[in-house]
């Protein structure tokens, strides 16, 4: 067995080199059998294939001799030397494609021990400083402390720049950094590079790293940069030169690395191996370092343009204002000097700003900047660089002005600014160009195209901002027009102060509590007393006894004697009453006339119910009754939606009942006619909103369903006085009773309205006929609920029935629609009210009465047809 060698033989061991260094020869020494390698020579030395046989035999030999004798500086190289080769092999394997192999795993066995503490550092700067020049930096400066480098430039790619040679913008150097460039704050120093760097660029090209020395007869060497571009001449005695390049795992070069020794051995494939080392550890930073920044970015952006939208939006008073707020966030987006904005006239072809080539001391009150406002200049779509894109829709960014023949250099003249870089983009909303903004001499160098991405996505904001301005502005004029209207509206139909001094001579208004007294009223006539028909607080009144200003002196005597004036202004009541007779159309049926004969009614009920109503629902239900049709055009719902009519598409639902309430709502607004300013705040909320029910509920629409509702609770033995719901339905079927009143008059009034009636509505089935349609039909008396269900109050006695109601033609019949009507509206709303309010029954029984005349009429009506259509 051949004896273990020990390090003691080791040791002991020499080699003896020959004269060429081609060869090492080795004469080893027999021990019991075992070779020892003996320091003396002999002519039996080893050969080369005998020692690495050996070697290779006896790895711990070669293990324990490499720990013991070879220094860390030797193993490291020859590891670097090891794999550089390893690298060329597995590249020619491959048919000559690049990749590279190195692993970490590996690395981490050829570094220096101080090394883990430069990867400390540079992730500590990762964190305090995640900017991409800072992580560069620090990362170069690792780099060549790790191989021993005197110094270092790192040249940046700008992919913003174009070559002249069609170089892509990532392969072209615009500005470096150095280890001797540091600004006041600590911050690493970008400088920019005005001329061609031709080795920095060779390299970016090439990909490749690039080892020179001096006197090796390169013509590139020595490549000092001019004294200009550092503090530190040192570059200027560099004797070896090694330049890296820097490329990110997308492939995307980031720049490249140059490193120099002024004195010591060259540059060798172990240091680019090396700093390639730090590069695979470094990309990685880099990558989440651009990513932090992206981040960072996108959130600064988001922050600005929050920040832009609340300016914009919550203080959108002019478009001037507006037109200041875009170019002064612009300015500040692209970090440009100046900008303007020009908003285009689609219909003259033209692009105008009142506003326009604002500075960033715009804000100053000064002579210059004022020049720049209101004095509007416009100019042809496609004239100059904003009438170019504002007709292209396309983006300009122009790195020269002066190269630029759509450039007019006449203002940089006459003002002596000098114009270098205008980034100028379209404002769309909706696909349309609306505005261009132009913004000049980008503080930092040139417009990016980050600064297209981020002012497109500004410009999103300032599209909608300057369409809601445009939008507010026309708003604005149609307000003032509307007031303008409202102004003339409101003096043509608001009452004159004269004649509410002769409406105060008339009327004599008793200024204390209301009067509970049922069997007088303090309304009527003293020439009256005892004719029911002229007793204004008798179901029977006749309204056609009085003239429309004693109707309305009437209106005010019921309110006095119902609600008193204790809480109440006389003037305010007079002048509010007056107001509303005014505001009653000249219409057949839904006149003034027609608003004081239900308001009476209501009145009537009051007196006669004593308290079932409370004083706040009473003042609702006699206020809804007189105002129950203001401004009724004399057509129904119906015709209002057919003809599309612009009340129609406000109110979708009651159409008319919804004006009628907003009518309301208009008096009470004006000066002087507010009856309800001595209630208190709840009381005044509380009477508005009931007088909305009230008037509502004027719709037959709504009626149906309410006396369905009621009806079931009265019949259940369910009403509850108490209970809320049950009031407001009650007072629900109480306002239509009064609207249907003229059906419960005497027998010559009610033949009296009917006709009045039916002149409406011919006259609305005449404008239904000239617009091409067929009048609604004639009520069937075999469904009355849904056919009556589209009226409003007793003019739409007919509003849904199989024949035509609204036609001239169909006169004679219209005994038999009033048959269909009061069978199929009147009996049962005045036959539910009198289950609840005994009083009323007065109604009932005349309704009844009528309802047997019409009957009766009608019968004679058809044996007369009868008796045409038999042949003689």
């Amino acid at each position: 067995m051949p004896r273990k060698v020990t390090l003691a033989t080791i040791k002991s061991a020499s080699f003896d080199e020959e004269p060429d260094n081609s060869s090492v020869q080795v004469r080893p020494q027999k021990f019991n059998g075992g070779v020892n390698i003996s320091g003396n020579a002999d002519q039996n030395g080893a050969s080369e294939e005998q020692v690495s046989s050996y070697l290779k035999a006896h790895p711990e030999f070669l293990d324990q001799w490499l720990m013991e004798e070879v220094d860390l500086e030797q193993l490291e190289r020859w590891m670097i030397r090891k794999m550089q080769r390893d690298k060329k092999k597995q590249s020619n394997d491959a048919n000559g494609k690049v990749g590279r192999k190195t692993s970490l795993s590996r690395w981490k066995f050829c570094v220096h021990a101080d090394k883990r503490q430069m990867l400390q550092e540079l992730t500590h700067s990762l964190q305090t400083r995640p900017d991409r020049s800072n992580v560069l930096w620090e990362l170069a400066s690792c780099i060549c402390s790790a191989v021993s480098a005197d110094g270092f430039r790192l040249y940046l790619a700008d992919p913003n720049l174009v070559g002249a040679d069609n170089l892509k913008g990532s392969e072209l150097i615009g500005q470096y950094l150095g280890h001797d460039l540091r600004a006041d704050n600590g911050e690493p120093l970008l400088i920019p590079i005005s001329s061609p760097t031709t080795v920095p660029e060779f390299v970016a090209r090439s990909r490749e790293p690039l080892r020179l020395s001096r006197g090796s007869g390169d013509q590139r060497f020595p490549v000092p940069s001019p004294r200009s571009e550092g503090k530190d001449d040192s570059v200027l005695e560099a004797e070896h030169a090694l330049w890296q390049p820097i490329v990110q795992a997308d492939s995307e070069m980031t720049g490249v690395l140059f490193m120099w020794r002024r004195q010591g051995p060259a540059f060798h494939e172990e240091d680019e191996e090396i700093a390639r080392s730090y590069l695979v550890w470094g990309g990685i930073a880099l990558h989440y370092a651009q990513l932090f920044l992206s981040i960072d970015k996108t959130r600064r952006l988001n922050d600005f343009l929050l920040k832009v939208v609340k300016s914009i939006f919550q203080d959108m008073v002019s478009m001037d204002a507006l037109v200041v707020k875009v170019m002064t966030y612009a300015q500040r987006l692209v970090d440009a000097d100046r900008a303007s904005l020009f908003l285009v006239d689609s219909r003259n072809k033209e692009l105008y700003a009142r506003i326009f080539d604002m500075g960033t001391d715009e804000d100053k009150d000064s002579e210059e900047n004022s020049s720049t406002r209101g004095k509007e200049i416009r100019f042809p779509l496609g004239t100059g660089i904003a009438g170019q894109v504002a007709l292209t829709g396309e983006v300009l960014n122009i790195t020269d002005a002066y190269s630029d023949p759509r450039f007019n250099r006449t203002v940089d003249q006459l003002t002596g600014y000098h114009t270098k870089t205008i980034l100028c983009m379209p404002i769309f909303i909706r696909g349309i160009i609306i505005g261009v903004v132009q913004m000049v001499n980008k503080r930092s160098g040139l417009f990016t195209k980050e600064d297209e991405e981020a002012f497109e996505t500004f410009a999103v904001y300032c599209g909608l901002a300057l369409h809601h301005a445009k939008l507010y502005e026309k708003i604005q004029r149609s307000e003032q027009k509307y007031r303008v209207a409202l102004d003339v509206l409101s003096y043509h139909n608001t009452c004159s102060e004269e004649e509410v001094r002769m409406m105060k001579q008339m009327t004599d208004i008793d200024p204390g509590e209301p009067d509970t007294d049922t069997t007088n009223s303090r309304a009527v006539p003293k020439d009256s007393v005892g004719s029911p028909s002229l007793d204004v607080a008798s179901y029977y009144f006749n309204i056609y006894s009085l003239d429309d200003m004693k109707k309305v002196r009437y209106a005010v005597s019921m309110f006095s004697e119902l609600f008193g004036m204790s809480r109440f202004d006389q003037d305010s009541i007079i002048r509010f009453t007056l107001t509303v007779r005014k505001n009653y159309r000249r219409v057949p049926y839904h006149n003034w006339a027609h608003g004081f004969s239900v308001a009476n009614s209501m009145f009537s009920i009051i007196k006669h119910s004593k308290t079932i109503f409370k004083p706040n629902e009473c003042l609702a239900l006699y206020i809804g009754s007189l105002c129950h049709d203001l401004d009724h055009r004399g057509k129904n719902n119906k015709f209002m939606l057919d003809t599309e009519s612009p009340l129609a598409s406000i109110y979708s639902t009651s159409t008319m009942e919804h004006h009628h309430f907003n009518q309301t709502i208009t008096i009470l607004q004006q000066e002087g006619h507010n009856i309800f300013s001595k209630l208190s705040s709840e009381e005044y909320k509380q009477v508005l909103s009931n007088i909305k029910h009230c008037i509502l509920a004027t719709d037959l629409a709504l009626f149906f369903p309410n006396k369905a509702r009621l009806a079931k609770i009265v019949e259940d033995d369910q009403f509850s006085w108490t209970n809320p719901e049950h009031r407001l339905l009650l007072e629900a079927i109480t306002m239509t009773a009064s609207d249907l009143s003229a059906s419960a008059k005497p027998w010559e009034l009610q033949v009296k309205t009917v006709k009045v009636i039916f002149e409406e509505f011919y006259e609305q089935g005449d404008a239904e006929k000239a617009a091409g349609r067929n009048p609604i039909p004639m009520m069937d008396r075999e469904q009355p609920d849904q056919q009556a269900a589209s009226q409003g109050d007793q003019e739409k006695m007919a509003g849904r029935v199989p024949i035509p109601l609204m036609d001239r033609d169909k006169e004679s019949e219209l005994a038999e629609m009033q048959v269909g009507f009061i069978n199929g509206i009147c009996i049962p709303c005045y036959s539910l009210l009198y289950k609840l309010m005994p009083e009323t029954k007065p109604l009932l029984d005349q309704c009844k009465a009528n309802l047997a005349r019409w009957e009766q009429l009608n019968e004679q009506q058809k044996k007369l047809r009868e008796n045409k259509a038999t042949p003689s």
